[in-house]
């Protein structure tokens, strides 16, 4: 248990640093293709603002400059004529609102940048907004702050002589806009410093597509490792159950095979004795016991052998016709004779007279082995309910008993070689495991099946059946 946990804890582990690693790098990749884009944008876009300055000498804001000016020099002549204040800050408010509009409606560059954009064969289909840093008026010597951006601000800080300008919050963070143009304009009734920026609304699925290759195989590598630490968990868990399997089959085998050789042991010291060999009838029980232990024993060696030749070959059966209900008729009979009423036990069939191919033999093994494992795994007085029926070219018998019940997990393993359920890892009950692997090779055989349904405690049906 102490090695799984530690297997489990590191694998678990690992896979957390496999994943860390691969998201940091993941966010690396991402930010670069990020910066590269916006570098392409920003190289495609210097190229554009030089074209348009070598073909028509402007940068496209020439005529929101104008109008700009004239609405200028008519904000200071009103300013001037203020009588209030309010009234000023009302005339400043005003002529910040025209000038945000007219730079963003009256404005040649961002045409000009998407038929460039165009033509060099990259999206052309991007948004676009005009950020005033600085905004003032001047009336001769007077300089009026109407606007400055606070970043701006703190890097160009207002004169001294001049009143403080109205101020826009704005959050320091990094931006996902491209910086286009960055301008400064200025004549006898204003100066406007501002910056034209661009940003694409399907950026993030341009990036994913350019780093879909590097993701994927990022994913796929992940996927293999995780997928990998899985098999080789099972395989581990796998192996250390078998391991157990081993061991408890070797116990169970040496416990079984030391019973009957102890037993023949005492005996032939027995029979050494003066006293015993002048009683002709106590010879005769000790020989009988000897006897009886010695088929007991050397039917644990066949078992085993048997076990081992079906490994490599393939059940060579015997089959005959016959009728279902009679070969289960006798082998109940028998079973009831051969243990002495040891259980009771209860029949019920309608299997219409229908006949089945199968080899007796094999057949009374495997019926045989669910009735004795009825009686073996039984903590009360056993009771037994043997039902059979014919459906559909398959005949369906069931052995139900009221003994201790196998749990869940065990009935994943119990028709397994050399399994045996167990609590606390202490077997209560004689046997090699061996029964019910016999009953499912022998069913399997017959090209039929068996399954267990169960509940600790309730006790267990087992079905087999058998087409025919």
């Amino acid at each position: 248990m102490v090695r799984k946990n530690t297997v489990l804890t590191l694998g678990i582990i690992s896979i957390v640093i496999l994943l860390t690693i691969q998201v940091i790098i993941t966010l690396g990749v991402w930010k670069q293709k990020d910066e590269m884009f916006n570098l392409r944008y920003r190289l495609y876009s210097q190229d554009a603002l030089a074209s348009m300055s070598r073909k028509w000498g402007t940068d496209g804001f020439d005529t929101a400059r104008l109008l700009i000016s004239a609405y200028s020099a008519s904000a200071v002549k009103q300013i001037t004529e203020a009588k209030s204040d309010s009234a000023i800050q009302r005339i400043k408010d005003d002529a910040l609102f025209f000038t945000e509009k007219v730079l963003n409606k009256e404005q040649d560059l961002s045409p000009y940048l998407s038929d460039y954009f165009g033509r060099q064969g990259v999206d052309r289909n991007f948004n676009y907004k005009v950020v005033i840093n600085f905004y003032g008026l001047i009336n001769g010597d007077k300089r009026i702050p109407v606007y400055v951006n606070e970043e701006f601000a703190s890097r160009r800080p207002v004169r001294p002589d001049t009143t403080q300008p109205r101020t826009r919050i704005a959050k320091r963070r990094p931006s996902p806009e491209i910086l286009v143009l960055a301008t400064r304009s200025e004549d006898n009734n204003y100066r406007l410093d501002f910056a034209f920026l661009i940003d694409f609304s399907d950026k993030k699925s341009v990036i994913l597509k350019e780093s879909a290759a590097y993701l994927s195989l990022s994913l796929f590598s992940i996927l293999v490792v995780v997928l990998l630490f899985i098999i080789t968990y099972r395989n581990l868990m796998e192996e250390k159950r078998l391991s157990n399997l081993k061991t408890d089959f070797i116990n169970n085998m040496t416990h079984e095979l030391k019973t009957p050789l102890s037993t023949i042991t005492v005996a032939g010291r027995t029979l050494e004795m003066a006293q015993i060999r002048s009683n002709e009838e106590k010879v005769l029980e000790t020989a009988k016991l000897i006897g009886k232990q010695s088929v007991h024993l050397n039917q644990l060696i066949n078992m085993i052998l048997e076990i081992s030749m079906w490994e490599r070959t393939q059940f060579e059966l015997d089959k005959k016709k016959v009728q279902i209900e009679e070969i289960m008729n006798d082998i109940v009979t028998s079973f009831r004779t051969g243990c002495g009423n040891c259980a009771t036990l209860r029949e019920k069939y309608s299997f219409n007279g229908e006949s089945v191919d199968l080899d007796p033999v094999y057949f009374t093994t495997l019926m045989n082995n669910l009735l004795s494992n009825a009686v073996k795994y039984s903590d009360r007085e056993p009771e037994i309910n043997i039902e059979g029926f014919a459906q559909d070219n398959t005949v369906f018998i069931s052995v139900a008993d009221n003994g201790i019940g196998i749990s869940k997990n065990d009935q994943k393993h119990v028709f397994d070689k050399f399994y045996r359920a167990s609590t606390g890892n202490i077997h209560k009950y004689k046997g090699l495991g061996l029964g019910l692997y016999y009953v499912r090779k022998i069913a399997e055989a017959h090209g039929g099946d068996v399954t267990v349904s169960s509940k600790p405690g309730k006790g267990s049906i087992f079905t087999v059946s058998i087409p025919y």
